[in-house]
């Protein structure tokens, strides 16, 4: 059953026409007076969102096709329907073809499984959503955090807020206190799905999170974990409630134009941002899933056992290490992998172990992968340990450079070409390799992702010539572009220039049109595939108490692509030494996450800085390259 969306729903500006139609909106705030709206509606009369009257499910829309990538680039048209439910369209449309089938498949750290089907999804997700609406009074548009690693829990919490026209916002466990307080805040969050094992992080600031009511716990708590949640009326014990309501719920018909998600991202000015994307996110990530996956869910391979290999979607199995609290986890793997009805498996691991994850997908049989390039780094050094997995049809790799050995350990390992991709949390998978159509380049991240134009502009929004370094762009309107910065209408201008969509990132396009990355015109730090900004880490750092100043820099590492360097000056009442260094580095870890704490450390008696008292971050990084180069003599 489908509810139509109430007239109350935040309202945002709508910056897509369907196929060539474009708009030339340079306004991206809130006013939306001047905007002419067109939108593809295949039942505009209907009240609900209904599935095809065919025996079987055709997903012809927004597909790729052809033999090589001109013929795909340039058939490729967009179909984005003016009604569109993320949650209805992972979970609702697949209860006539697919009801029995396994959406999901968790397996946790010491082996022990478990499944969820479609039918199952929908049934828990009505009880949730009646749950949230009667005990939190939500209401569309409100938000809701989660903070969860990767679990069936996960998917039913993304589904159930997108079912009830609320915002999700994706939380990553390891962000410790500080983190969670300004995300939670800056969202103005409601209420916050979780675990046992987050519940104290949280229950340490919940006094800091006035709007938050309540606290859903989902599984059980070990003993240790009990007295957590005597006499807290906030907290809500799923396990304990759920059978208490009803598995039915009309689902809300919202926009494809209307706010679905939030994911924060970090910056190098200021505090995290947080991107709104709207239900057409998923629409608009559709080609750049297919693409390096070749052709995903219907697979063309050049492997050397089967050409153009297609599999029933009934058979594939998709995974990533990457945590779903990122894009990448979340909505290149997670969402369009449950749109088209096919299997992802989860599993939450300590830590990355390159040969138990091998043997993982070999055991689960999976088909396509997203694996970050220090996985693949971190497989390839124990590549005499991995046995050869014959599964394997794709695997998609994107945040920096493979390089030739990793390309033929793919080749090695999972007979396979790895498919580099490029995108960020804004607008995402833009440009990317596909190695079944198009020849690789080795070091390119390869070609404009169908259905997206991009190029690289001046710092005035003009088109360069070919070979000329400038800004990687995107052409908007896009359906994979974000409405706008929650709460930060000036970050949310700054990002553009006139029509063209900056991604904060320099390259350069070659004759045969491959980009090339060539750096950041930013001092984003990428470490381990994570996007880290110097800012939240540099307060973290100064808060504490030998800390008088500091600057955070990315330098290079072989194995993690960058790892992170404070550079500190201390108080004049502390000396620097080992057991203090080690002491910051806790400092950092526990306030705020495990993969933002400086792994190098040096202390310093000033900082390079303008005369208007900015740090000179480049000076740091051309300080740092020299020492290591006085080091090598």
């Amino acid at each position: 059953m489908i509810k139509r969306l109430s007239q109350n729903i935040i309202k945002q500006p709508s910056i897509y026409l369907r196929h060539s139609s474009r708009l030339n909106n340079n306004n991206h705030s809130n006013n939306s007076n001047n905007v002419t709206y067109k939108y593809y509606s295949s039942s505009s009369s209907s009240s609900s969102f209904s599935s095809s009257s065919s025996n079987t499910i055709e997903y012809k829309e927004n597909f790729i096709r052809g033999d090589n990538y001109d013929q795909v680039y340039n058939s490729f048209k967009w179909s984005v329907p003016e009604h569109f439910n993320i949650g209805y369209d992972i979970c609702d449309k697949h209860l006539k073809h697919k009801r029995n089938h396994k959406a999901i498949i968790y397996e946790d750290e010491i082996g022990n499984i478990k499944s969820i089907t479609f039918e199952e999804l929908y049934h828990q997700s009505n009880q949730l959503a009646n749950m949230l609406k009667k005990e939190c009074k939500l209401e569309i548009g409100d938000r809701i955090g989660v903070l969860l690693t990767q679990s069936i829990e996960t998917a039913l919490s993304h589904v159930t807020a997108f079912r009830s026209g609320a915002i999700s916002i994706p939380l990553f466990t390891l962000f410790g206190p500080e983190a969670l307080s300004y995300r939670l805040n800056n969202s103005e969050t409601k209420c916050i799905m979780t675990d046992y094992d987050q519940l104290e992080k949280l229950l340490s600031i919940q006094n800091q999170l006035p709007t938050v009511q309540k606290i859903i716990v989902f599984g059980h708590p070990k003993t240790s974990q009990i007295n957590l949640i005597q006499n807290n009326t906030n907290i809500l014990e799923w396990e304990k409630i759920k059978n208490n309501y009803n598995d039915q719920f009309e689902v809300i018909k919202t926009k494809s134009e209307d706010p679905a998600l939030i994911i924060f991202t970090s910056g190098t000015t200021g505090n995290p941002k947080g991107c709104l994307h709207a239900h057409r996110v998923l629409i608009g990530h559709l080609p750049g899933v297919q693409l390096p996956q070749n052709f995903f869910p219907y697979h063309k391979t050049n492997n050397n056992n089967n050409n153009n290999q297609t599999l029933s979607t009934s058979k594939l199995c998709f995974y990533t290490p990457a945590d779903w609290a990122w894009i990448g986890g979340l909505i290149d793997v997670l969402l369009p992998s449950l749109y088209y009805g096919v299997t992802v498996l989860a599993h939450r691991a300590l830590k990355f172990d390159p040969v138990k994850i091998a043997d993982l997908m070999i055991r689960h049989k999976v088909t396509s992968s997203f694996l970050p390039p220090t996985a693949l780094k971190m497989m390839r050094q124990s590549q005499h340990l991995l046995p050869k997995n014959t599964h394997i049809l794709s695997i998609g790799s994107g945040g920096e450079s493979l390089g030739d050995k990793l390309l033929n350990f793919g080749q090695e390992t999972f007979n396979t070409t790895i498919n580099e991709f490029y995108g960020q949390t804004e607008a995402n998978l833009l440009v990317s390799n596909s190695s079944t159509i198009m020849d690789v380049k080795v070091g390119s991240m390869g070609r404009a992702v169908p259905g997206h134009k991009v190029e690289i502009v001046s710092d005035k929004g003009e088109v360069l010539p070919h070979d000329n370094v400038g800004n990687i762009a995107l052409e908007t309107p896009d359906p994979v572009s974000f409405l706008r910065y929650w709460n930060n209408e000036k970050a949310t201008k700054s990002k553009y220039v006139g029509k063209w969509l900056l991604t904060g990132d320099l390259g350069k396009k070659d004759s045969d049109g491959y980009f090339w990355y060539v750096g950041r015109d930013d001092d984003i730090i990428n470490s381990s595939g994570y996007r880290i900004g110097p800012t939240e880490i540099e307060n973290c750092i100064i808060g504490h108490k030998s800390v008088a100043i500091c600057a955070v820099i990315g330098v290079p590492c072989p194995l993690r692509g960058e790892v992170i360097k404070a550079y500190i000056v201390l108080n004049q009442t502390f000396q620097p030494t080992k057991l203090l260094e080690d002491e910051i580095k806790e400092h950092v870890k526990y306030k705020l996450a495990a993969h933002e704490y400086p792994r190098l450390v040096e202390f310093v008696e000033s900082l390079p800085m303008t005369t208007t008292g900015k740090i000179i971050r480049k000076d740091l990084r051309l300080l740092h390259s020299e020492n290591e180069k006085k080091k090598k003599i």
